[in-house]
């Protein structure tokens, strides 16, 4: 029998456990309506037993998941009770939205990146920086989840504070508590592992391009033109750490009028991946422009999302666990994998979390 406040309620003293439940019917002692307070007394105390039972339960089936499973079904339910907010807002540059940064480190030697989605491309080369003693210090690609993540912190900094200009000392640290890194320093701690990538996004240099087969344009920018830098840590182990960061104008201009918002919860939830986070942005954009349903091939959708997968079988087993990851905390997403592509209806974005279209 399902249980329901319209299960057979218990009438006996015997029934109610509960200390406030007790106090609140021993007022009632001796007065004509004592049987009815026991019985409504008893109605609530079964309640609170079904409510405690379903929470057991539910906890029980959580603690089976994974951490990173924990951390998507936690975002779910923070993103259902309370779905939109600026509070949460957080913002990305379009175009990396569209073609992104390497999920992987590249070799030392290799200085140039390029990833193509369609008729766009990216190309990204590592640079150097100049360190406090004079001297030339090389830059990796930025690559990984950590450089979208700052990414999208220096860019929701900027915008929220109408200026190009990023101080980054303390408010780095303030997003990695946000999207669930406490900061460790020393040598094996995560916040050296996030100046990494600040350091690679303040000297590289990118360029975008696209064409439509009879005319082609390429825009050439470093998307941060200025960085201040000072040592940090014991002499024998003194590493770079950035002080203030600053946007190129090109960059900050493009970043005001075309912006991606995404939710902070969100990136939260997928902040260990590079291609999930990856998914998510390319969802967001694509998704909530659509005015009609869009099939998209798997050949494009392996030239974005499968670097490094070489076999077709295998990348579209990846692309199944991404996608089914991110409608876990998403569920409205009208996405579905079939033998053809990727198929996407149109959706509002408050399905996303983010403020509906006007």
């Amino acid at each position: 029998m399902k249980e329901s406040d319209s299960t057979i309620l218990p009438a006996t003293l015997a029934d109610i456990r509960d200390e406030d439940l007790l106090a609140e019917l021993k007022e009632y002692e001796g007065r004509s309506v004592y049987a009815i307070m026991l019985k409504e007394l008893g109605r609530r105390q079964a309640k609170r037993d079904r409510e405690a039972r379903a929470k057991e339960a539910t906890d029980a089936a959580v603690a089976q998941l994974t951490p990173i499973q924990r951390r998507r079904a936690k975002t779910r339910v923070e993103v259902d009770s309370d779905r939109t907010s600026s509070d949460y807002l957080r913002f990305l540059p379009t175009p990396l939205a569209i073609c992104s940064l390497p999920y992987r480190a590249l070799p030392e030697d290799v200085t140039r990146y390029e990833r193509r989605q369609g008729r766009m491309t990216l190309v990204v080369n590592s640079g150097e920086l100049l360190a406090p003693n004079g001297e030339w210090t090389p830059q990796p690609v930025p690559w990984g989840p950590k450089a979208r993540l700052i990414m999208t912190h220096l860019s929701t900094e900027a915008l929220r504070n109408k200026s190009p200009l990023v101080e980054t000392t303390g408010s780095l640290s303030e997003f990695m508590r946000e999207i669930g890194f406490e900061p460790t320093g020393g040598r094996y701690g995560n916040l050296g592992l996030f100046k990494e990538q600040l350091r690679a996004l303040a000297a590289c240099s990118m360029t975008f391009g696209a064409w439509d087969g009879q005319r082609s344009a390429v825009m050439k920018m470093k998307p941060l033109e200025k960085v201040e830098l000072w040592y940090e840590g014991h002499p024998d182990q003194r590493s770079l750490s950035p002080n203030t960061i600053k946007f190129s104008e090109t960059f900050y201009n493009q970043l005001k009028k075309h912006a991606l918002p995404i939710d902070v919860r969100a990136l939260k939830a997928f902040s260990n991946s590079a291609r999930k986070l990856d998914l998510l942005f390319w969802i967001t954009y694509r998704a909530t422009r659509l005015d009609e349903p869009l099939i998209l091939d798997w050949k494009p959708l392996k030239e974005q999302f499968g670097e490094g997968i070489a076999r077709d079988r295998k990348f579209k087993e990846q692309i199944t666990e991404d996608l089914a990851a991110i409608k876990e905390v998403f569920p409205k997403l009208k996405i579905e994998l079939t033998s053809q592509g990727m198929e996407m209806k149109p959706v509002d974005p408050s399905i996303l979390a983010l403020p509906k279209k006007r």
